[in-house]
């Protein structure tokens, strides 16, 4: 048995362990984990089947005016600390991805995160503190993964309506400013962009942004 789910390819092991769990029980499944295992404890990898999804590191979130808010403000040699546990390597949390709020002037969960552009002709790269955040962890880790997302965005995106898809090229500009000035004002390259926390998305913003 043991030799057979060794040769067998991935899929058909994977078959072999859900039959074999579901007539035998759950003592069959300690007994078939040992046989994938073995011989000497030796773990097989097979990806002839073609690579399934990657694992792209332990990540947290900044937003909601929330999870990390007080932070900023806590008192020397603490914060420190407490940054070096969240973003230094091999130490701590270590870890890899950092996704924060894009602030949008609203509120998110149990606060309002300021956006950096409260009307179209307003634009500040300095308010609020996810600009610091992501500052400290890159100092920890340079090659920390940054990701971008909006919670809420300024009413004057929607023309008067609480919708940010009236106006797709202007939603889009307002997003890309916010990458643009991540770059210019504080040397920070922002990897991956989401398109609205919690929210529905829309294909043809999705197009917009992308081109």
């Amino acid at each position: 048995m043991a030799e057979w789910l060794l040769s067998a390819s991935r899929q058909r092991r994977v078959k072999a362990m859900t039959a074999a769990a579901g007539s035998a029980g759950r003592a069959a499944v300690p007994f078939l984990l040992c046989a994938l295992l073995a011989p000497g404890g030796a773990y097989v990898l097979d990806d002839s089947d073609g690579l399934g999804r990657e694992f792209d590191g332990i990540g947290a979130v900044s937003g909601g005016g929330a999870t990390s808010r007080l932070l900023v403000n806590y008192p020397e040699p603490y914060r420190s600390q407490i940054l070096d546990y969240l973003f230094k390597p091999n130490f701590g949390a270590s870890l890899h991805i950092l996704k924060v709020e894009i602030g949008g002037d609203g509120q998110t969960t149990d606060g309002t995160e300021p956006s950096h552009m409260h009307y179209a002709l307003d634009e500040n790269y300095f308010r609020g503190y996810e600009w610091w955040l992501m500052k400290e962890a890159k100092k920890r880790n340079p090659n920390i993964t940054l990701i971008g997302l909006p919670w809420s965005f300024p009413g004057w995106l929607g023309k008067g309506f609480d919708w940010p898809y009236v106006n797709l090229q202007l939603t889009a500009y307002y997003v890309v400013t916010w990458i643009v000035g991540a770059k210019r004002y504080h040397d920070l390259d922002i990897d991956y962009i989401g398109i609205w926390n919690e929210r529905s998305y829309n294909a043809n913003y999705i197009k917009v942004f992308g081109e």
